[in-house]
Order: C-alpha cells, then sequence, then structure tokens
C-alpha cells in the first residue's frame, strides 16, 4: 500500500478548514451577531461591534450624545447575560467629546479621585453639581454598580463617557509585624 503524500495534505487542509470555519461561522453567527442586535436596540446605540473569547466580552460602542451610560451597561448585562455568562464585560466608548469638556473633566479629575480613593462616591455628585452650576450648558450624570462608576458630560452634540472602576481594597501584611 502506497501512502499519496498529496492526496494526505490535501484532505488535512481541507478538514482543517471546514472545522475552523464551521467555528468561525458559528461564533460570528450565533454568537457575536445576536448579541450585537441585542445591543444595537437600546436607546442611544449607534453602533457596536463586539469581540467574545472565553473569558470576557469585549464591545466597542458608538453612543449618542447624553446617552445614560450607567443604565444601558445595566441594560447589557440583563438582557446580554446568555452570552456574557461569568465572563468580563470590557467596554470600549468611541470618544465623542470636546475640547471645553476635555477641560471640565481636568477640573472635576483631582476630586472625583479623592472621592474614589477615599470611597466618598456622594462627593462625586458634588463635584459634578459644581460643574453644572459653574457652566448651564454642561450636563453631568453620575451612575454606580457593583464594579464602576459612570460618569457622563454632555455639552450640546458632544458628550464624553468615563468609566471609573471601583477596586476593592487588598489585603496586605504590615512590614513591620
Amino acid at each position: 500500500m502506497k501512502l499519496r503524500i498529496g492526496t494526505i495534505v490535501a484532505s488535512v487542509a481541507v478538514s482543517a478548514l471546514l472545522l475552523f470555519g464551521g467555528w468561525y461561522a458559528y461564533q460570528h453567527w450565533a454568537v457575536e451577531s445576536p448579541f450585537e442586535n441585542i445591543v444595537k436596540q437600546f436607546d442611544g446605540v449607534n453602533s457596536v461591534q463586539s469581540d467574545i473569547n472565553r473569558q470576557q466580552v469585549a464591545l466597542k460602542l458608538d453612543l449618542k450624545p447624553g446617552t445614560n451610560l450607567g443604565e444601558l451597561v445595566q441594560q447589557i448585562r440583563q438582557d446580554g447575560k446568555k452570552w456574557i455568562g461569568k465572563r468580563e464585560l470590557e467596554l470600549d466608548i468611541q470618544d465623542q467629546s470636546n475640547h471645553e469638556l476635555n477641560q471640565l473633566w481636568n477640573e472635576a479629575l483631582f476630586p472625583v479621585a479623592e472621592a474614589m480613593e477615599n470611597k466618598q462616591y456622594t462627593e462625586i455628585n458634588e463635584t459634578l453639581d459644581k460643574l453644572q452650576q459653574q457652566h448651564k450648558s454642561v450636563t453631568a450624570r453620575a451612575e454606580m454598580d457593583e464594579k464602576n462608576v459612570y460618569i457622563t458630560l454632555t455639552d450640546g452634540q458632544a458628550s464624553k463617557f468615563i468609566i471609573l472602576p471601583r477596586v476593592p481594597e487588598r489585603m496586605g501584611v504590615w512590614p513591620n509585624a
């Protein structure tokens, strides 16, 4: 019995192509595409791209100005349980800010960082309220869940979306104990 190398290589190549092509088609049409369609239906979403792997669900979002980011994330987690499961949800939001919003965020950054560090989250709302009082055209909103603080700054057709992780304190050993 003589082995035909060309036939063996061709059959392995065709098998690999069918296996990986089938896996890609399943991943795209049965997993990512339905999840993207669910996310696109949410109010304030212009477009979405997803990448789902074993560890995380990554979403690239293009949002309309003034979208309630905290509520959107809550809806994504609730309606996307089937696809997210126990994976980490990673959001990448397209920047739609302008120079003025970036300046305002730079002003608010230190008080917000201090509030996050001290876990005094109500101070974030106080800082944003002061921002709104000083700049009448700007609206600022903050929401919080168990993992993140979501801040939205809006000025007309420009919005800045900020996601700040709530990192739990780490236990450590005293160096002199």
